[in-house]
């Protein structure tokens, strides 16, 4: 308000000098007060520049004020008395410093406006928090809490080798999962980073309850990125990197539970083969690294799990369901191989959030000593396993299905000369639609898997409702049908030997 008071004032000492200097044309008084007049016009035209350069400055004072330390400072011209005002002209043409301002403010003001894109969100991907000329970095927080009952089930099982085993009956509510993503690129928009921490919050005390993990990724063009790190080999479609768009909040039907690989260190790349055509293929340490220290792995570097998929008319989205309401038929099938050699030393020992271990159809984990009859104890092994599975999407109508077969063979170990391969096979079915676009969603799904020691199956319906009209939060309730589950664990809603019905009822994040 002072340099405002103070400009006017330095505006009116030369109108008022003009006015007394100025001698009376010989024509008639009415020159005079026109001369005023001007003089006055032209003395409200420049209250009105100042007034507008204030504007200016009071924006870019509160844009400085806003910006990361990461972000580049928009520079303000030097504060001087009454420089804030733009002086009329003197008589010998010179102007004021202050007319400076009036073309640096404006370019000042347009740097500002075009740095000021951090704090932008894309759901699922989070709000970007830095974004400069050397990188940007988003963070993302995805999370649950859920409610399980599984007292309906039976308190017990029998498995294929006649053991009778305990089932424990649970009923909590948990926020059985905290993830917190940190996404962006480095000097190089190609060069991307994605890190995160999750914690099992429903297995406290085990191994990988807590974790801390990510990947770099190079993108050379749209046929190949090349990815260093921790991912989920793609040996299935629920591995492939569309998580968290499933059905179920965090839990797959007991099939693809039962085959699939999980996380492990490697290298992998993807891409797109043409239009229609895209691929993933990734080398790693093991099925399944979480809770699995280096020094137990069998340093063969050899599990290798691979994708290739077609998506014949188009874009065919991301995850299960048709929340998009397609309104063309979408279409995909897509084929995975997976291969490794596993060691007893390299499977993780817990049951903890992802790990997954390789089991016969009973449920009974393959490594456990003396199962194929006493002294027979497998060490290592190999597992090779292939799936096969399409998906149609229309008008808020999916269909989805999948085909799993698995190999396991070439038994190292005490006694196990002569063991035989051991061969199962399964598929799941799943189909959903959306019965108020963008908020209520009904599904069923079910599976089951066939081979030597059994043939377990589950069933499931459930609903998902969308309380923004978007994936970031819904609320799912589902009830799940199980006849003797060949796998399970404390992160999911169901465990291994369960038989009987389980609700639970989850409400979801996902930034």
């Amino acid at each position: 308000m002072l340099h405002r008071c103070a400009g006017i004032l330095l505006l009116g000492v030369p109108l008022i000098a003009l006015a007394q200097n100025a001698s009376p044309p010989p024509s008639t008084d009415a020159s005079i007060e026109q001369r005023l007049e001007r003089l006055e016009q032209r003395q409200k035209e420049l209250e009105r520049e100042l007034q507008q350069k204030d504007a200016k400055i009071q924006e870019l004072q509160k844009q400085n004020a806003g910006q990361t330390p990461s972000s580049p400072t928009p520079v303000l011209p030097p504060a001087q008395t009454g420089t804030s005002t733009s002086a009329p002209p003197t008589q010998t043409g010179t102007t004021t410093s202050a007319q400076g301002t009036t073309s640096a403010a404006p370019a000042a003001v347009a740097a500002a406006a075009a740095r000021k894109t951090w704090g932008s969100y894309t759901p699922n991907l989070g709000f970007r928090v830095v974004d400069t000329d050397r990188g940007d970095m988003s963070v993302s927080i995805y999370t649950y809490v859920r409610y399980l009952n599984q007292k309906d089930l039976d308190d017990t099982y029998t498995d294929a080798f006649g053991n009778v085993k305990s089932v424990q009956l649970r009923q909590d509510v948990q926020l059985n999962k905290v993830q917190i993503k940190f996404l962006g690129w480095l000097l190089d928009p190609r060069f991307r980073y994605f890190l995160y921490a999750w914690t099992n919050n429903a297995a406290m005390g085990q191994g990988a309850q807590v974790v801390l993990a990510g990947n770099l990724n190079y993108t050379f063009n749209q046929y190949v990125t090349f990815s260093a790190g921790i991912t989920s080999l793609p040996g299935t479609r629920s591995v492939e990197g569309n998580f968290p768009f499933w059905y179920s909040v965090d839990s797959r039907l007991m099939a693809d539970e039962f085959f699939r690989p999980s996380y492990t260190s490697g290298f992998w790349v993807r891409g797109q083969i043409t239009d229609t055509l895209k691929y993933q293929s990734m080398l790693g340490n093991n099925l399944s690294t979480l809770g699995v220290s280096a020094a137990q792995l069998d340093n063969h570097f050899n599990t290798w799990a691979n994708a290739l998929i077609w998506e014949p008319l188009g874009d065919f989205g991301l995850g299960f369901g048709d929340f998009e309401a397609h309104d063309a038929l979408a279409a995909r099938l897509a084929l995975h191989y997976t291969r490794s050699t596993e060691d007893k030393q390299s499977q993780p020992n817990t049951d903890g959030f992802e790990n997954t271990q390789i089991r016969l159809a009973d449920g009974t984990v393959v490594f456990t000593p003396n199962i194929f009859g006493p002294g027979i104890t497998v060490n290592t092994l190999r597992y090779q396993m292939t799936c096969m599975d399409f998906g149609l999407k229309y008008r808020g109508w999916s269909l989805d299905g999948e085909y799993f077969a698995r190999w396991l063979d070439q038994f190292a170990g005490p006694g196990t000369v002569g063991l035989p391969s051991l061969y199962d096979h399964g598929f799941q079915l799943q189909a959903s639609y959306m019965v108020i676009p963008q908020s209520l969603q009904l599904y069923v799904g079910g599976s089951t898997i066939s081979g030597k020691y059994g043939h377990p199956f589950d069933f499931r319906t459930g609903v998902n409702y969308f309380l923004f009209k978007n994936k970031v939060v819904r609320w799912n309730t589902e009830l799940l049908w199980l006849e003797k589950s060949a796998t399970g664990g404390t992160s999911l809603p169901y465990p291994v030997g369960g038989n009987g019905v389980v609700f639970h009822t989850t409400l979801e994040m996902a930034l």
